[in-house]
């Protein structure tokens, strides 16, 4: 229960200040679904879905293979400047054969007039991909504030920028005439990028105690074992950003063109938004959890500590779900009226990000055993099924079928890996605790759905309260679960 605790502690210090931060900084979805219509939003949506895409490429394994070689005490003192000065240079070749070729590419995809759209995402990409493996040095070190310090200063940046040349120009521009310095109305949605790119270069500066660590030395036989254990996982993020970004990337492709189809993608790109708070702790708990798994790989209680861990992820999982879905109707104040129509794939995609952060809990099995071919073989088969659903259904469904097609997916590769962890590296999960309360999460659920239909429109308060009862309920069940398994553990 101690080793629970020193997670849940590291977790929190990750998970408030990037809540804090990534919150705020989700505050811009208001701002951007009431600046940009229905069909501009689109673009965000489809470009950044791009960026999550290709900055697993840039980083290519080398952080999970950061902490897996951190580990050997012989090889210590090289894996950072070996991690850093490879993607350093991978990132300064793609940076410039982007820029080189960015009129092309912005034809292929449709953006023929906006070249400069190209440019400003591989900055963004690249400078990104070089501050990865220091943000995984302070995270290998334990060092969480300072992470969650630079992360803010970047996110606030960030905030900031947008508000500037999104609100403020504007105003000053229509009110009294005014044109404040940098800003040219004609450039638009792009400030949305370009805020962006400002705040991934005021990063690196902040982490250049860090980044000295490089002159200890780049070792090419190390980068060779670095790069054999770490290429199975770029397949592995790779197929994780099929599974989670093809969708709202071919979507305009496969619906009517033009504004009818960006109007459906800005639509589900918005509300994607709004399972902002699993997406929060699931990220948070990936933070603190990788370095913790890997730091306990040699007790001899490790996989107990790994099925305790999955319990209650799944119970707060779960917390995130109900909380959520039994309040939709204040969550959805966070977009604006026109999005609302899109207000029923949240709880699909709440379900879809659930499994998804149980399958990161269960694939630390493939990371442990240097099995990373496994893992390589079961994103494939997530990817499989991502694109042939999402081409199958987004022309019958639109958004609809992208939602369910991230669910089967999401689902799919978490029982995958439950089995093949279970033949190759058994941890024996506790699986009735697990399935008894999403069952009850789940009951809960449908109860609270009942009742919003039947009094929220006759009696908003009815529904809100009968909600913040059966949310309740399950919050006490989950204490009781709690303070039962705290009794079990305790060496008294």
């Amino acid at each position: 229960m101690s080793q629970l605790k020193k997670l849940a502690s590291q977790t929190a210090i990750y998970g408030l200040s990037t809540i804090l931060g990534r919150l705020l900084n989700y505050l811009l979805v208001p701002l951007h679904t009431r600046v940009f219509n229905t069909s501009d939003y689109g673009v965000v949506g489809e470009l950044y879905a791009y960026v999550s895409f290709f900055i697993v490429m840039l980083t290519y394994g080398m952080e999970t293979g950061f902490f897996r070689f951190s580990q050997d005490e012989t090889l210590k003192e090289k894996v950072f400047p070996t991690a850093f000065i490879s993607i350093s240079i991978s990132s300064i070749i793609f940076m410039i054969g982007m820029s080189m070729f960015a009129q092309p590419i912005a034809n292929a995809i449709r953006y023929a007039t906006h070249p400069e759209y190209i440019i400003y995402f591989s900055l963004i990409l690249g400078l990104d991909a070089i501050a990865s493996i220091p943000f995984a040095l302070l995270r290998q070190q334990n060092r969480p504030i300072k992470f969650a310090i630079v992360k803010n200063i970047n996110i606030f940046s960030n905030i900031l920028l947008n508000i500037y040349f999104l609100l403020i120009c504007p105003y000053f521009l229509k009110t009294s005439a005014i044109s404040l310095p940098f800003y040219h109305q004609e450039i638009g949605v792009a400030y949305v990028f370009i805020s962006n790119l400002i705040s991934s270069i005021i990063t690196l500066p902040l982490l250049f105690t860090e980044i000295k660590h490089i002159q200890k030395g780049f070792d090419p036989v190390l980068w060779r074992k670095m790069m054999l254990y770490g290429l199975p996982l770029l397949v592995v993020g790779l197929g994780g950003m099929v599974n989670e970004t093809l969708d709202r990337a071919i979507m305009k492709y496969l619906l009517p063109s033009g504004e009818a189809g960006m109007s459906q993608l800005g639509i589900y790109s918005a509300n994607y938004k709004l399972s902002i708070l699993m997406s929060l702790f699931i990220q948070a708990f990936r933070f603190a959890a990788e370095p913790f798994f890997f730091s306990h790989a040699k007790t001899t209680d490790k996989k107990t500590i790994y099925a305790q861990v999955m319990d209650y992820f799944v119970i707060i999982c779960l917390g995130i779900f109900l909380l959520v879905t039994l309040f939709i109707d204040v969550f959805k104040y966070f977009i604006d009226t026109p999005y609302y129509e899109g207000l029923k794939v949240v709880p699909i995609l709440l379900l879809a990000n659930l499994c998804l952060g149980v399958y990161y809990n269960l694939s630390i099995w493939y990371k442990l055993s240097d099995q990373t071919n496994k893992g390589a073989f079961i994103s494939l088969i997530g990817a499989g099924i991502t694109i042939v659903l999402n081409i199958w259904w987004i022309p019958i469904f639109g958004y609809i079928g992208s939602a369910w097609a991230t669910f089967i997916c999401y689902f799919s590769m978490m029982v995958l890996c439950y089995f093949m962890g279970m033949k190759y590296y058994p941890i024996h999960y506790h699986v009735k605790n697990v399935l008894g309360f999403a069952l009850f999460a789940l009951t809960i659920f449908l109860i609270g759905t009942f009742f919003r239909d039947q009094f929220l429109l006759s009696n908003a308060m009815l529904s809100y309260s009968i909600n913040a009862i059966l949310f309740a309920i399950f919050g006490i069940a989950a204490f009781v679960f709690y303070k039962k398994d705290k009794l079990l553990t305790s060496p008294n």
